[in-house]
């Protein structure tokens, strides 16, 4: 590999050989990596306690925009990954909930994940790993700090 490489072409080849693998673990139960990155975003706020998770609410946690999560929801809708319905709290409200299906598959979804991660690790020391997350979970955080200012240099 060049180690001359721009660098967001790096960023740019590591995310699709990360969603490349992902996607071949997934295909078999019908989801893709930014379908699978939604729904463990449910399921995790869900676990922490969220009764009601607006789609605004999914779309600020998955880092995903307003039209893609539409499609998104739709889709998962349609495997039965997750349902919407009305909230009971307040009836002009609508919350999505994952599905039992979801729930059945979610250990083996994250397990789908780490694998993933490993894959892409190797080679690397558990301190070297612990360094690159510490080091991208920063980068995020100015990222998203940026968009929430109303940022030209923002992720979506």
């Amino acid at each position: 590999m060049e180690k001359q490489l721009p660098i967001g072409l790096r960023f740019s080849l590591l995310h699709r050989a990360f969603r490349r693998r992902m996607d071949a673990l997934l295909s078999e139960k019908e989801l893709t990596g930014v379908q699978f990155g939604v729904l463990m975003a449910l399921l995790r706020m869900e676990k922490e306690g969220l009764e009601d998770v607006s789609q605004r609410a999914l779309e600020e946690r998955a880092r995903v925009s307003h039209a893609t999560m539409t499609e998104i929801l739709r889709r998962l809708e349609k495997k039965d990954f997750l349902r919407t319905e009305q909230s009971q709290r307040d009836r002009r409200f609508k919350c999505i909930r994952a599905t039992e299906k979801a729930y059945l598959l979610k250990d083996e979804l994250a397990e789908a994940e780490n694998e993933t991660f490993s894959w892409l690790c190797r080679g690397l020391s558990e301190q070297q790993v612990d360094s690159l997350l510490a080091s991208i979970d920063l980068m995020l955080q100015n990222a998203w700090e940026d968009k929430q200012k109303g940022g030209e240099n923002s992720c979506d």
